[in-house]
């Protein structure tokens, strides 16, 4: 019998948006940023206000998640943005004030602020910034066994260096600058405003989910910054995974994920005998690249280790690797 929850997303949960949502409340960021400046985390359940009443907070976005069919978007990051607005603007204790909000300077657009929000209790914005990362670790690569320039996104484009590097000098400092601070007061003051703009006291986050995948075929450390309870799973070659399936038994069922929701793992039923599910996914690792797959094996020691995710890449793959970060002073 197949599980009835899985990384903390109840199997009664049937619309994908609301699982996504659920497993991104109980899901830890993958990387904690160092430097001389110290971010603060994604927000917490308690200032969302979602600690006791989490089924019914969304068993009450239902109706507001069916509008939604067919209007997501399907990029990640994208649709990865679109359910932190749900959640900030709809949550108890929280609102949204902004999201994307551009900063320009003499027509010159110099980045976005992925959105603004505000808690009940203090009025002052908080600048949140979120990303969903699912990085792959390639046992030989660029730096040493901990780099974060080993870990790159299964198109090979990106890699956990680069976003850290991009997060740490670009998109976190922006909302700090004097043009920024700028464009956020007149953006939340009010329109007939007869005197200076007020000065906003800014709060910086950061909320940057998602699942490292380990090889399947040789043991690797995580990389410098990874949090201890960070989401992991395994990637291995096409050609691995009949050796694979033949280590796991004859138990083994699997459920392909596809993009967008490539968060929560999926219902029950959505599982099938290992062998009859890779005989679609197979042609689209093929055709397309790395896909990810989530396996069940009932016959597993621990409940732990029942449910594994797992992406599949061509035997070809990478067929690119992301040059590190240039080195800052």
């Amino acid at each position: 019998m197949l599980p009835t929850t899985d990384e903390g997303v109840s199997d009664r949960l049937e619309h994908a948006v609301l699982r996504d949502l659920a497993w991104l409340l109980v899901t830890a960021d993958v990387i904690e940023l160092s430097g001389p400046i110290t971010y603060s985390g994604r927000p917490t359940r308690q200032e969302l206000g979602l600690v006791d009443s989490v089924d019914d907070w969304l068993a009450s976005l239902s109706s507001l998640v069916n509008a939604l069919d067919g209007k997501l978007a399907t990029r990640m990051g994208h649709y990865h943005e679109r359910l932190w607005h749900l959640m900030l603007d709809n949550a108890p204790n929280t609102r949204l004030l902004a999201k994307n909000l551009r900063i320009t300077q003499r027509r010159n657009t110099l980045g976005e602020l992925d959105m603004l929000y505000r808690t009940r209790n203090n009025p002052n914005p908080i600048h949140l910034e979120v990303a969903i990362k699912f990085y792959l670790g390639l046992p030989e690569g660029p730096g040493d066994a901990t780099s974060q320039s080993r870990w790159i996104g299964p198109g090979g484009l990106d890699s956990l260096a680069l976003k850290c590097s991009h997060l740490r000098h670009h998109q976190l400092p922006m909302s700090s600058t004097a043009i920024a601070q700028a464009i956020i007061a007149q953006w939340l003051s009010p329109r007939d405003l007869g005197h200076a703009l007020p000065h906003y006291p800014l709060t910086q986050r950061l909320a940057m989910p998602g699942v490292l995948f380990y090889p399947w075929h040789t043991t690797m450390p995580p990389p410098i910054g990874a949090t201890v309870d960070h989401r992991r799973g395994k990637w291995c070659y096409l050609k691995d995974w009949p050796a694979l399936a033949a280590e796991k038994g004859e138990s083994l069922h699997m459920a392909w994920l596809e993009k967008p929701h490539w968060l929560a793992p999926p219902q029950q039923a959505a599982f099938q005998p290992a062998n009859e599910e890779m005989a679609m996914v197979m042609p689209l690792i093929e055709r397309y690249g790395p896909q990810q797959v989530m396996l069940y094996d009932s016959e597993a020691e621990t409940k732990k280790q029942q449910m594994e995710r797992l992406i599949i890449v061509p035997n070809d793959w990478p067929r690119q690797v992301p040059l590190p970060p240039r080195a800052r002073g």
